[in-house]
Formats: structure tokens, C-alpha cells, sequence
């Protein structure tokens, strides 16, 4: 599978638990709004957002083959976000990434539940 069809997965399962208001960085979906980072000039947009009992949350596919620095920098980021809104960050992941993406949140200290999808 290939990223867009992971991101759509996420759809499905924000769908699935009553998420609103739910943009996905693919076509057919409104994109999120992309975020900037002062000490960087690079913007990133989240994978998909959504909102639940007024609570606006991220969410992340996280793969072994992105780039790890610009993964962390990404999710530190989004990490921040949720939490300044009320919301959480959910790092979604692959069979066999799982991992990956829980080794990453607890090195780099980025709040963040860790969910597998399909």
C-alpha cells in the first residue's frame, strides 16, 4: 500500500468513531491546514485531522521508510498543536511500523497514542 491509501484507512476509522470535520491530505478530502516552525522554513501539513467532542486531534501515518528527522520535527510539532487545542496526536501505523512509530514517540518524548490500522 502506498501512503494516500493509508491515509484514507485513517478516514475510515476517524468515520468509524464519530470524528467531524475531517481533512485528509489526499484528493477528495479539504487539506489541513499546514503549520511552520520558526527555526525552519518547511511547512508542514498534517495527514488528517478531525475533531470529536470539540477536541481537534492529528493524525499521523508513520512509516519506517519516511525520513526520521523530518518525521520527529513533523510530530513534535503536531504533538504541540494538540495540545494547545485540547486534543491528541495519533500516530497510525502498519503492520510491521508499529514499532517504529512507539520507539520514535518515547525517544523523542512526543505525547502520542500509537494505533494500528489494517
Amino acid at each position: 500500500m502506498n501512503r494516500e491509501a493509508y491515509i484514507l484507512e485513517v478516514v475510515k476509522w476517524l468515520k468509524k468513531r464519530g470524528f467531524e470535520e475531517i481533512r485528509a491530505n489526499v484528493e477528495g478530502y479539504e487539506t489541513p491546514i499546514g503549520y511552520a516552525l520558526q527555526s525552519d522554513e518547511e511547512k508542514y501539513i498534517p495527514d488528517v485531522t478531525g475533531r470529536l467532542f470539540s477536541e481537534n486531534s492529528y493524525f499521523e501515518v508513520v512509516l519506517k521508510t519516511d525520513k526520521v528527522s523530518r518525521t520527529i520535527s513533523k510530530l513534535r510539532l503536531l504533538s504541540t498543536l494538540a495540545a494547545a487545542k485540547g486534543g491528541k496526536l495519533f500516530l497510525m501505523t502498519p503492520r510491521g511500523h508499529f514499532n517504529f512509530a512507539k520507539d520514535i514517540a518515547l525517544q523523542h518524548q512526543i505525547h502520542a497514542e500509537v494505533i494500528k490500522i489494517v
